[in-house]
């Protein structure tokens, strides 16, 4: 359940939970729900409930075991924060990663209510970075919950960018990602909607990162916005070589 990531802005993922289920848009085509189904069918033991939350207890401790410095995406297929992994799991999640000094951990959730109501209860050290994912206007809330999270590193992922977002406040935020959809139900992403994404950052000098325009085969449109590759990161204690233009 870890391995080296294909997503650009990360370089492992490491999987104590996986499964999940709908809670807004952005879920509907889900790229996890799609690859869990597949390793159903393939018969891997990690999924043999498909998409049905599965806490991994074997794999809590698995970062202690890679001694290289790396950036490390936590439960790319799932939701740390999903209402049915028990409080003493995420807890358990993040004695590792306090104890992981050496990597830095990303974290990703659309429920950032309940990333607010046990936030108090964990350990946030440097290494962990915490991060909303908003896919249109109607779920910019997110990010004030976002701002009450004492983490060194906030950030927010607008993938996919279904809509305009006109109104966001990115005060006290170290990193934007924005994103097309990808797979074969891919929604459209419109360029003026980056180009506001991208303003409001350049206003306020916040790092941004654009990951992929997405559709069907999103290899095939790339992922360079105005003619260049932005892969600006936030500040971290590990030199991000693998992000440098």
């Amino acid at each position: 359940m870890a391995g080296n990531s294909k997503i650009e802005w990360t370089e492992v993922t490491w999987n104590p939970v996986t499964g999940c289920s709908k809670v807004s848009p952005g879920c509907k085509f889900c790229y996890a729900e799609r690859f869990a189904k597949r390793l159903q069918q393939m018969g891997n033991k990690r999924y043999k409930n498909g998409f049905k939350i599965g806490l991994h207890h074997d794999l809590i401790e698995q970062p202690k075991r890679w001694q290289k410095s790396s950036i490390i995406f936590v439960n790319s297929m799932s939701d740390l924060f999903h209402e049915k992994i028990p409080i003493d799991f995420i807890l358990s999640i993040f004695k590792t990663m306090n104890e992981c000094y050496w990597h830095q951990f990303q974290i990703l959730t659309k429920r950032s209510e309940r990333l607010v109501k046990i936030s108090p209860s964990l350990n946030w050290t440097k290494n962990i970075w915490i991060g909303v994912s908003i896919e249109n206007q109607n779920y910019v809330s997110r990010i004030n919950d976002l701002k009450k999270v004492p983490a060194k590193i906030r950030f927010v992922s607008l993938e996919p960018l279904l809509g305009p977002i006109k109104e966001i406040n990115l005060n006290n935020i170290q990193w934007v990602i924005v994103g097309g959809e990808s797979g074969p139900n891919a929604r459209l992403m419109k360029p003026e909607w980056v180009e506001g994404i991208l303003e409001k950052c350049e206003q306020v000098n916040i790092p941004f990162f654009f990951k992929q325009w997405g559709g069907i085969q999103k290899w095939k449109n790339g992922r360079k916005f105005n003619g260049r590759i932005y892969n600006n990161m936030p500040m971290s204690n590990k030199p991000i070589e693998l992000f440098q233009l």
